[in-house]
Parts: structure tokens; sequence; C-alpha cells
């Protein structure tokens, strides 16, 4: 029985067929490694510690690195955090906020429609709203 398996094991096509598993099976290994390499470097793991991991332990640290990195991109998150920022930026552009409770208010209020608190006191010229301490009304040149 021995002799029969050693006969098959020595044919040239078992041989080149080992032989070429054996090369699927490294290069595939170094691809994975390389693959876990950038993939934690792009979302900000320890893309080092994830490549030594999968070289060393193979398709288990690819699962468990698969299980525990990062969601996202580093750059997304970045991104995302900027666009975050920028609509905030705008809505403050756009909308103020009463300095006594806080609650939005538009530009032109003379008063909170929330607590009542003044705001703006109203040109006695053109009637537009002014900040409480101007003295000169820039829209029409009036002193206040």
């Amino acid at each position: 029985m021995g002799d029969v398996f050693g006969q098959i094991m020595s044919n040239p096509l078992v041989v080149l067929a080992r032989n070429l598993c054996l090369l699927f099976w490294f290069v595939f290994h170094l691809a994975l490694t390389f693959w876990a390499y950038r993939d934690a470097d792009r979302r900000g793991a320890m893309a080092w510690f994830w490549a030594l991991a999968i070289f060393i332990f193979d398709l288990a640290g690819w699962a468990i690195y698969m299980v525990v990195r990062p969601p996202e991109w580093a750059a997304d998150v970045h991104e995302r955090d900027l666009e975050i920022r920028a609509k905030e930026l705008a809505l403050a552009r756009d909308l103020e906020s009463c300095p006594s409770c806080a609650k939005p208010v538009e530009k032109d209020y003379l008063i909170c429609p929330y607590c009542m608190k003044k705001l703006r006191k109203p040109c006695i010229e053109c009637g537009k709203a002014l900040k409480l301490p101007w003295n000169v009304c820039p829209y029409c040149k009036t002193k206040q």
C-alpha cells in the first residue's frame, strides 16, 4: 500500500500540482497580508500589527481583523467631519441665537419671541434692526 502511495506522489503531474498549490498559497498569503496592511492603514488602524498578525496566523488573523477593523476609512471620517463643520457654520451664519434663552432667532428680530429679551433697536429714520451698541445706522447714515 505504501508503494502505491509513493508511486502516486512521485508522479510528475502530482508533483507539479502540489508545487502550484504551494505557490498559489504563498502568493495568496503575501497578497492577503499586503491587502490587510493597506486596508488597516486607510482605516487608521495599526497597519503593521495587522499585517504581522495575518502573516503569522494566515486566515485566522484575517478573520479576526475583519471582525475588529474600523467600519470606515479615516479619509471618509475626516470628510464627514468637515461637511458637518461646514453645515454648522452655514447654519450659524443664517441663524443667530438669543443670548438669554439660546433659542434660534432671525437677524432682523428686535426682541426674542421666546423670552422677550431686547436683541436690537430700530433705526429712528429707516426702521431697520440695528445692534444695540451701534450709534449710527449703516443703512441710512442717521445718527441714533
